[in-house]
This record gives structure tokens, sequence and C-alpha cells, in this order.
């Protein structure tokens, strides 16, 4: 399997894993997302910018449609915002933590 569509699966069965556990199906609530911060982000790099610890912060900028869980597209938001973070690193720029849409823009 290509690299790209390695990635694109790791994504999606990562978020029905998490997701299947308890309350919505095929939503995330705060206990299981707490769970794929934990155990799926394991670099500091990327801890710093949104772990476990911040998980209140995390779920209110994700969960866009205020219902108290993170769907699919929430979810692949908040991959978007760490995978910008990592870019930045590696090209030397700067990603901060919890920015919102208005830093988001340029990239």
């Amino acid at each position: 399997m290509a690299r790209l569509e390695q990635v694109i699966t790791n994504i999606v069965d990562i978020f029905l894993e998490y997701a299947d556990d308890e309350g919505k199906k095929h939503q995330l609530n705060k206990d299981e997302f707490k769970k794929v911060l934990e155990k799926e982000i394991q670099s500091a790099e990327l801890k710093g910018k949104i772990n476990a610890d911040d998980i209140e912060e995390a779920m209110e900028m994700l969960d866009k449609n205020h219902d108290g869980e993170v769907n699919f597209r929430e979810f692949c938001r908040c991959v978007c915002v760490l995978a910008k973070c990592y870019y930045h690193s590696k090209t030397g720029k700067g990603c901060k933590k919890g920015k919102g849409k208005e830093g988001e823009q340029g990239d």
C-alpha cells in the first residue's frame, strides 16, 4: 500500500477503533478522545500542541457542533492541525498551541 493511502486508512481505523468504545457510535466522547491522545500521540513535539491534559480546551476547540463529542470531520480537523504543526516544525515555521481559524490561513 502506498504511504499516503496507509496514512488515510490509519486515520479512519484509529477513529473507528476509539469511537466504538462507549457513547455514540462513530463519535468520540471526552474519555475516548483522551484515550486517542494518550495512546496515539507519543512525540513530545506533538503532545505539546494538543494532549490529554488539555482535553477540555481541545474538545471546545474541535467540537464545532457543540454536541459534547468529536465526530469524524472534527477529528480530521485535529489531525490536520497536528500535521500543520509538524510541517511548520520541519520547515522552521512556528506553530502555536490552540490556534483558531484566523491562525490557519496561508498554509
